[in-house]
């Protein structure tokens, strides 16, 4: 198959043509040419509005549903939005039914996402059933292709357990998750423990619930060395603890989501359920931190930690309601409000290299992994914009620039 893309300006750090609006002769998956007005050549056409192209956006937290809760989303139609996204690839959570804590578990997914032009990349479960007790077939789900592991939205009470595990992926360079928010300290919690919450009679998460644990996981991994993966931090003292890590010489990266860099707990007015996440939306302060900490290289990846939640488990009391909002359809529109574009395609690509994945530059003779958008126009983002089972988007009604058209990626073209 070869494609064409027309009058693309390449946003692509390390690639020759960086800033520069190019054509693209694409055949049978590979970059063939790069030029100005280059020859059709009999191929398929790729022209949109201001197009804008980078390499294919990862995203390092996915939740679907399927084995178990299909009616919340199934991976054919996940992959399918996260194509529509922009994005070339997705690391799925292992929390499914059952959880994805052995070998099977991860053929099957794999299995299941066959075909399809973006990627699937297994996180198998750091224990068995994520139960924290109990570590998983670790090296078994590593050979079927698991990218790492951990627990979702879990901490694991069990420091020795950390420890072992940190040593023990070493002997193939695994890497471990460390989802961090001491159970003990958050409690019965709802929301972010302040002005907000207090006003709102709503149980409070201090910010303590996860910088105490954050402060022992860096300590494990000082003892232990390997690498280690902090997942969607969410308060200011969170983002000092790691940047102090990393000047140690650590070998930990972080992450933050595209709400907690978007939103904050004044969201919570109006008990609107959608707005329930974990951790929880936090103050302006910390989302400026966090900001700060993209901006400065602290904060590795921002992920839109894409988690649908049947309608019946939302539309309830906000104590009673589930945590999680999904987040592929808006993650490139909303961050495009509070960042500058380069930042957010490179904070949406780095992530498969924490990850151990290949990347790909925009440069002749090399693999057509790429991600079409443009930066241009506002709009508000609507039902209409969720192609998800789930609508639980806590952004819906928000205003979001620019738009995403699609991707190439496994020889495959996906536009909307």
């Amino acid at each position: 198959m070869k494609i064409i893309i027309k009058s693309a300006k390449i946003i692509d750090s390390k690639s020759p043509f960086h800033n520069q609006t190019v054509d693209l002769l694409i055949a049978d998956g590979l970059i063939e040419k790069i030029g100005v007005s280059l020859p059709n050549d009999n191929a398929t056409e790729v022209k949109f509005d201001n197009l804008h192209v980078s390499q294919g956006w990862f995203d390092s937290s996915v939740s679907l549903g399927e084995p178990g809760y299909e009616d919340r989303e199934t991976i054919a139609n996940g992959l399918n939005v996260a194509a529509k996204s922009g994005f070339t690839a997705i690391a799925l959570q292992p929390n499914s039914f059952p959880i994805i804590d052995n070998q099977s578990q991860v053929n099957f997914v794999k299995n299941k996402a066959n075909g399809f032009a973006t990627e699937i990349f297994p996180i198998g479960a750091l224990t068995k059933a994520s139960e924290g007790k109990d570590m998983a077939e670790l090296f078994d789900m590593k050979k079927a292709g698991a990218v790492a592991f951990g627990d979702y939205n879990k901490s694991i009470d069990n420091a020795n357990l950390l420890k072992i595990a940190l040593q023990y992926v070493q002997d193939f360079d695994g890497l471990v998750i460390t989802y961090s928010q001491d159970p003990n300290i958050k409690g019965n919690g709802v929301a972010n423990e302040g002005i907000v919450s207090t006003r709102l009679g709503l149980k409070g998460i201090p910010d303590l619930a996860e910088e105490l644990q954050i402060s022992r996981n860096l300590f494990l991994l000082e003892y232990t060395g390997g690498k280690l993966h902090i997942p969607t931090i969410s308060t200011a003292k969170s983002v000092q603890l790691i940047r102090e890590a990393k000047a140690k010489g650590l070998n930990v990266t972080a992450s933050a989501s595209v709400h907690h860099l978007v939103l904050t707990d004044e969201k919570l007015d109006g008990f609107d359920t959608r707005f329930k996440v974990t951790p929880p939306l936090r103050t302006e302060v910390d989302r400026q931190a966090l900001l700060n900490g993209i901006a400065d290289g602290t904060i590795d990846i921002i992920t839109s930690d894409h988690n649908p939640i049947d309608i019946e488990f939302k539309k309830m009391e906000f104590d009673t309601a589930k945590n999680g909002t999904i987040g592929l359809e808006s993650a490139f529109g909303a961050l495009l409000t509070v960042l500058p574009l380069e930042t957010i395609v490179s904070k949406l690509t780095s992530g498969r290299t924490i990850f151990g994945l290949e990347n790909n530059t925009i440069a002749e003779d090399s693999i057509a992994n790429l991600t079409f958008f443009t930066p241009e126009g506002k709009s508000t983002f609507t039902k209409e914009n969720i192609l998800s089972k789930s609508k639980n988007s806590a952004f819906l009604g928000t205003e979001i620039k620019g738009s995403v058209y699609g991707i190439l990626n496994q020889n495959q073209l996906v536009t909307k």
